[in-house]
């Protein structure tokens, strides 16, 4: 039987012999021993407890969304996640991120309706010291920080038409200009973006730019509402619940009439709600089993 030595020892005279008669293969050669390491340490895909790549969910929406996800994920093109809010899009672009040719790079995430349109661009583009009141230091941007890797844009619906213009450049150009700065510095940056919004109608209204609406919408992926993934919702819950209670030491399960109800509800919030219940339940539930008026109000009506 061939041991850990002797594997070590031929592959380490393989070396010397490319080296020596074709060095031009030692990239190569590097890479393909690099896929066969990667391909040997992969994570599991999951199961149904445990997700894949942190995507819980067996039903048939899901299953196709696993498909397009490991399909995009191989391409460079930017990614365009369409569906309500709270049904997980940064999850599917974490996903989309963790499968690529980037993963050991950089996950820069952002919500563009959370920063003021006055510092968005500094934000996302960096700036120089003294560029404005109060940039003490340099600060290089989302977007080197994200080089080689990717960057996430949630509530892309929601930039203001102004940045619109500048991130535009940015995906054309595949440059940044620092705030306050006369030099342009190039990346190379997947962009993955997210809304919540109708970005058909938005452009309609003049509300997002058409050509930038159409550089973002290379590849989309449409997230089901929580409503439409009867099959997951209990199997969605459970877990909510026992990470909940685990940080609070009680044991505390659900009963099939607080399921039942759960599958006849609207989830507006989707599943951040349908998590938000259960870590409400982990508190006021009196237990061992969570009973059906237990559950919040506008659940049961």
């Amino acid at each position: 039987m061939t041991s850990a030595d002797d594997i070590l020892r031929t592959f380490d005279s393989l070396l010397q012999q490319v080296q020596a008669e074709a060095p031009a293969l030692l990239s190569e050669l590097r890479a393909r021993l690099d896929a066969v390491i990667n391909a040997g340490t992969a994570e599991p895909d999951g199961d149904a407890e445990t997700g894949w790549y942190g995507l819980i969910g067996e039903c048939e929406p899901m299953l196709q969304l696993r498909k397009f996800i490991e399909k995009f994920a191989m391409a460079n093109a930017p990614v365009l996640i369409t569906g309500e809010s709270g049904t997980g899009k940064e999850r599917v672009a974490q996903a989309v991120h963790e499968i690529s040719r980037r993963s050991k790079q950089a996950f820069v995430a952002e919500n563009c309706a959370a920063i003021p349109e006055n510092l968005l661009e500094s934000v996302l583009f960096g700036h120089k010291r003294g560029a404005f009141t109060g940039a003490v230091n340099d600060h290089p941007g989302h977007f080197v920080a994200a080089h080689r890797g990717t960057i996430f844009l949630d509530e892309i619906g929601e930039m203001p038409l102004p940045m619109q213009v500048k991130l535009l450049r940015v995906l054309q150009e595949g440059e940044v200009r620092a705030v306050g700065d006369s030099k342009v510095r190039k990346i190379d940056v997947r962009v993955i973006a997210a809304t919540n919004q109708n970005l058909e109608n938005a452009v309609k209204e003049g509300r997002f730019r058409e050509d930038l609406y159409f550089r973002l919408n290379v590849l989309r992926l449409s997230m089901p509402p929580l409503r439409d993934r009867d099959q997951d919702i209990a199997l969605l819950a459970r877990r909510f619940l026992a990470e909940a209670v685990a940080r609070t030491g009680r044991e505390l399960t659900l009963s099939q009439p607080a399921i039942d109800v759960m599958l006849q509800a609207k989830w507006p919030g989707n599943v951040r709600q349908l998590q938000n219940e259960m870590q409400r339940l982990s508190a006021l539930a009196d237990g061992p089993e969570v009973r059906a008026d237990e559950l919040s109000p506008e659940l049961t009506k």
